[in-house]
């Protein structure tokens, strides 16, 4: 029997209290569903709700989310402050109805694990497949500060992400520094403290979102010494580490000769076609992932610009190793 079992990830990120429209909503079967995090745009109930359904609509026997920084309801201390610090005074009444009590929000995340939704809160989780797979993943919805939104931290303080080795799946809100987040003002806004976890654990996949104009995936295959604190500069071997697609492989530019711009069209009708973007990295294919040795890192941010409004989920293949089997 084969130690490994092929696995297919949907990976979705930002979408921010909306639905799909009928003609973007993926329509594949999945093993397991990802949400990275934004799950609301101002963390109302009803965006809940919402976000709740789309994962319901979802053919996968098994959805994970997580929180982000838009999703404040659900860290109730920066709730808390939020309420108590704005200025004008807000209405209690009108708090509640919009935004629930604290601990509404969760509530309604709890009853979702009814539909196989599970919230997962930062750590790490098991879970056995309906395949017969073992998948270890690590969450964390924690972001460098930007504002008064949640789970939150001062950049200049840091904040320490334990992924151990053998985590399949890093899920987190927001990038690690130097992979897929750029910002159009061209500034890195990734976490150094999350990149050099992952430098370390080397999980299968790292999937997030947070950086929107980040959509997009690489395979980043490591460098044997980085020294005692991993940076982008010093831990990948960037002469292979191939980017599987990023949005300047699609979104039109000024400088496209003719090819490039037939390519791109090409492209983004077979993705609107799809309704997602496809990668698979099992034994056979083009760039088949080494374990230990390659992480597929993905941004999967749903929420576009004006240029390219729709980003599309990420469809994964990937392999994982069989319940009761031990290693990677």
């Amino acid at each position: 029997m084969d130690s490994k079992i092929k696995t297919r990830l949907l990976i979705i990120s930002d979408t921010h209290g909306m639905d799909f429209r009928p003609a973007d909503r993926p329509l594949q079967r999945a093993d397991v569903a990802i949400h990275c995090g934004d799950l609301t745009d101002g963390s109302k109930l009803e965006e809940f709700r919402t976000s709740i359904q789309l994962l319901k609509d979802i053919n996968a026997p098994l959805k994970l989310a997580i929180a982000g920084n838009h999703d404040f309801t659900l860290d109730i201390p920066a709730f808390g402050k939020k309420v108590a610090e704005a200025t004008p005074p807000l209405d209690p009444e009108l708090v509640a109805k919009e935004y629930g009590a604290p601990g509404e929000a969760r509530q309604l995340l709890e009853e979702a694990k009814a539909a196989a939704i599970i919230f997962l809160d930062e750590g790490t989780h098991h879970f056995t497949l309906e395949s017969g797979a073992l998948l270890t993943v690590y969450a964390s919805p924690y972001t460098p500060a930007l504002g008064a939104w949640g789970f939150q931290y001062p950049p200049e303080r840091g904040h320490k992400f334990p992924i151990k080795e053998g985590i399949d799946v890093a899920i987190t809100h927001g990038p690690p520094k130097g992979i897929m987040d750029y910002t159009y003002g061209r500034e890195r806004a990734g976490c150094p403290d999350l990149f050099a976890a992952v430098a370390r654990a080397k999980p299968r996949v790292h999937c997030f979102g947070h950086i929107h104009e980040g959509w997009g995936a690489k395979l980043v295959t490591w460098r044997n010494c980085y020294g005692e604190q991993p940076t982008h500069f010093t831990a990948i071997d960037n002469d292979r580490s191939p980017v599987v697609e990023k949005l300047a492989g699609l979104e039109p530019s000024r400088f496209d000769t003719q090819e490039d711009a037939e390519q791109k069209m090409k492209k983004l009708e077979r993705h609107s076609r799809d309704r997602c973007c496809t990668t698979s990295h099992c034994v056979g294919d083009e760039y088949p992932l080494e374990i230990g040795e390659q992480t597929l890192f993905v941004n999967a941010s749903i929420s576009g610009s004006e240029g390219l409004p729709v980003q599309r989920p990420w469809l994964v293949d990937v392999e994982l190793p069989r319940a009761g089997r031990t290693g990677k």
